[in-house]
Order: structure tokens, then C-alpha cells, then sequence
């Protein structure tokens, strides 16, 4: 029976890429998004993929969209945490909005989506979840005090959920991306951008693609036996010790 997944932020960006891979492989593909309609509307002309819009940081309209597409499509068998947002600022400048923005966007939107598809996974005894961290989850980042701690967060929900659903067929990984080739990072100014390349061991941005390809292997058979598993796919910037 094909398997169905779920894509959070899957509309845009490295989640687009996502959710046209998971479709290529054969899956069927619901990609969430938050409130774009006019990228959600594009998205599902030019790739067939149906767009769901609810809210990840609010647990209640999580639960209503993962309704409709389970009504849809069946049951959730992978979920793909990547919904995520930045609000930039030092710290001594950030205000409670940055920071609550971003945890529940970031973070607390993981919970609000595993949480309510967990229970079917164990019960079926299969599932996936892959949640999308950052580069500066694992070193930090000078004015993303907030985004740094959303994404470190990630890393540490995934080892201790790893460990409470490997024997009912539950894999959990991270894979935290460094600086990828999407709108977001094109937009930072042009001299910025260059001595970031200049910080990348392999001397480019990555792909979008990239991401998706270690995605589409995490959720498959064949890695059955990885899970708590951090996967940095960042061209050498950062080795974690």
C-alpha cells in the first residue's frame, strides 16, 4: 500500500523540494503550508500535489488538517517537520515576540504534528519522522538566539523520541541542512553571502534537492535500522565532534 506524507512549510523553498522528491518516489504527498495561498496554488498546479493550510503552532487546527488529509489520503505514515520561520535580532534587541514566534514555529510545531499522528504509527508498527534542524542548531548563530535554540531543540526531541518508538517500527532522525541555495538565503546582501561561501568547504551553496534526497532515504526500508540519527548535510562547514 503506498504510504502517505505529511510535509510541513512543504510549499516553498527546501520544502517544496521535499515534497516534489517523497512524490517522485512513488508516496503520496500532503504539503502543509501557513498562509500563502498564491505559492500554495502555484505549488499544486505545477506539481500535482495537494496543499493542506492550517497553522503548525496551533495544536488544535494541527489536528483539523491532519483530519482532512487523512480523510484524503489515508493514514500518516511520514511525517517531515520543516515548517519554520526566522525573526532575527541580537539578543539584547529581540523582543518576547521574536522569541515565541519562532520556538512555536520552529519547534513547538513538531510536537503539535508528531504528537497527533504517534499513536497510528505505533499501532500500525510504522512510521517515520523526520525533522528538519539547521546548521546553526549545532553551533549557534550571532542574532538567532531564538532560532538557534528552536532548532537545537529539534535535535534533542529526536534523540529522546527515537528511543520511545524504535521497537513499535518508529524511526526518528534529524537532518540539519547548512546554507542552501532558496530565496531566504539569496536575499541576504551580496557580500554577506559570498564570505559564507567562502566558509564552505566544498565552495557552494547547497541544493534544496540535497536535503531531499537524504529525506526520501531516512523514510525508506532501507534505513529502518537508523533512528536518533543527526544528519548534517552542510559541504563540510560544520563537523560536530
Amino acid at each position: 500500500m503506498t504510504k502517505t506524507v505529511l510535509v510541513t512549510g512543504g510549499t516553498r523553498g527546501i520544502g517544496r523540494a521535499i515534497s516534489e522528491t517523497m512524490k517522485a518516489k512513488g508516496y503520496k504527498v500532503a504539503a502543509n503550508y501557513g498562509g500563502n495561498d498564491e505559492v500554495a496554488k502555484l505549488c499544486e498546479k505545477e506539481t500535482g500535489i495537494r496543499c493542506y493550510k492550517f497553522d503548525v503552532a496551533d495544536y488544535e487546527a494541527v489536528g483539523k488538517g491532519i483530519a482532512a488529509i487523512e480523510a484524503d489520503l489515508g493514514p500518516i505514515d511520514i511525517v517531515i517537520n520543516n515548517a519554520g520561520v526566522t525573526r532575527d535580532a541580537p539578543f539584547h534587541k529581540m523582543t518576547l515576540d521574536q522569541w515565541q514566534q519562532v520556538i512555536n514555529i520552529d519547534l513547538t510545531s513538531a510536537f503539535n504534528v508528531t504528537r497527533q499522528v504517534w499513536d497510528g504509527m505505533r499501532e500500525r508498527g510504522f512510521g517515520r519522522v523526520i525533522n528538519i534542524s539547521s546548521i546553526n542548531g549545532q553551533k549557534g548563530q550571532f542574532g538567532q538566539a531564538n532560532y538557534s535554540a528552536a532548532k537545537a531543540g529539534l535535535i534533542g526531541f529526536t534523540k529522546a523520541l527515537a528511543q520511545e518508538g524504535a521497537k513499535k517500527g518508529v524511526t526518528v532522525n534529524v537532518v540539519c541542512p547548512g546554507y542552501i541555495d532558496t530565496e531566504m538565503v539569496q536575499a541576504v546582501p551580496e557580500k554577506v553571502l559570498e564570505s559564507i561561501i567562502a566558509s564552505i568547504p566544498v565552495g557552494r551553496l547547497g541544493k534544496a534537492e540535497e536535503i531531499a534526497s537524504m529525506c526520501a532515504y531516512l523514510a525508506s526500508e532501507e534505513a529502518a535500522f537508523i533512528t536518533g540519527a543527526t544528519m548534517t548535510v552542510n559541504g563540510a562547514q560544520y563537523i560536530a565532534g
